[in-house]
C-alpha cells in the first residue's frame, strides 16, 4: 500500500473524531478505527469493549494484563482482544496507539481467546488508511475494500508466543508474582516448594493445568517480555542476557531468535 491509499504521516487530522474509545463503538461500521498518543507510564484502567479489538501501536511497547494473562506488544505485534474481554494496559514508553474495533458478529470469526498476532506491512497501512479518516467514515468502494482485506489479513495472521499466563493457585501466585519481578531468578521448582507449602510434584502438576506450559517454559516467557522492554531502551545485549541469568549473550539471542524468528539486533533497528 503506498500514498494512494493514505498520506505520508500516519497522525489522523482531528476532523470527525473523537478521543475517546466509548465513541467508537456504536458507529455503524463493520470496522472503526481509534488514534491516541500516549506518554510513556500512562495506564489505562481494566475495562472491556462490545466489539472485538486488534490493540496496535505503530510506535512503542504496551503491557496488557486480564484475569488470564500478561501479554508485551511490540509494534510489530498486535494483541487480539475478543468483545467483552477486561483488561489493562500500561504504556512502557511512549506510544503511538493504532488500534481498530470490529463488530460483535465479525469478530466471532477470530476466536474468543487474546492472543498476539503479527502486523506486517501491509496490515499496518491498512489500519493507518482507515485511522485518517473521521470516525464515521464514507461507506464507498474504497474504504470497504479495506475493510475487506483488513479482515482477510487478520484471519491468516501468525499467532505469536508473547503471552504469560497467570495461575489462580495462591502457591503459583506467589511464586510468579516474584519471577515478574526479577526474570533472572534461577530457583527451580523444588527450590520454590520448599516456601510455599507444597511439593514440587504438585507444584509442577498445578503449573501445567494451570497456566497450560511448563515452569521453564513460562519463565522463558516472563524473561522475552522484559527483554522487549530493555531492548526499547537501547540496553546492550550483553547487559540484557546477564540480568536474565542467559549463560551467555548467545543463549538469550538462540532463545530470542526461536521465540520471535529474528535476532535481538534486528528487533531493535525493526522499532
Amino acid at each position: 500500500m503506498n500514498a494512494k491509499i493514505r498520506r505520508q504521516s500516519d497522525i489522523p487530522s482531528a476532523e470527525g473524531r473523537s478521543d475517546n474509545y466509548h465513541d467508537y463503538q456504536e458507529v455503524p461500521r463493520v470496522i472503526t478505527a481509534f488514534a491516541s498518543e500516549k506518554k510513556a507510564g500512562s495506564y489505562n484502567v481494566p475495562h472491556s469493549h462490545p466489539r472485538g479489538q486488534l490493540l496496535y501501536a505503530s510506535k512503542g511497547l504496551m503491557r496488557v494484563a486480564s484475569a488470564n494473562g500478561i501479554w508485551f506488544i511490540p509494534p510489530q505485534r498486535g494483541l487480539w482482544i475478543p468483545a467483552d474481554i477486561v483488561h489493562d494496559q500500561a504504556m512502557l514508553t511512549e506510544t503511538r496507539i493504532r488500534t481498530i474495533y470490529i463488530d460483535r458478529e465479525t469478530a466471532r470469526q477470530f476466536g474468543d481467546r487474546v492472543k498476539v498476532v503479527e502486523v506486517d506491512a501491509l496490515l499496518r497501512e491498512l489500519i493507518l488508511a482507515l485511522v485518517e479518516q473521521p470516525m464515521l467514515y464514507p461507506d464507498d468502494a474504497r474504504n470497504r475494500s479495506i475493510v475487506t482485506l483488513i479482515l482477510h489479513k487478520l484471519s491468516t495472521a501468525q499467532t505469536l508466543p508473547i503471552e504469560i499466563p497467570w495461575p489462580r493457585d495462591r502457591r503459583l501466585v506467589s511464586i510468579c508474582e516474584r519471577i515478574l519481578a526479577s526474570p533472572g531468578d534461577s530457583r527451580t521448582m523444588e527450590q520454590w516448594s520448599e516456601g510455599v507449602g507444597a511439593s514440587s510434584r504438585t507444584l509442577i502438576r498445578l503449573f501445567i493445568r494451570e497456566t497450560g506450559m511448563t515452569y521453564r517454559h513460562w519463565v522463558q516467557q516472563v524473561r522475552l517480555a522484559r527483554a522487549l522492554t530493555m531492548l526499547e531502551a537501547d540496553a546492550p545485549v550483553n547487559y540484557i542476557a546477564d540480568e536474565l541469568g542467559f549463560a551467555s549473550p548467545s543463549a538469550f539471542s538462540a532463545m530470542f531468535r526461536r521465540m520471535l524468528g529474528m535476532a535481538p539486533k534486528d528487533y531493535r533497528r525493526g522499532v
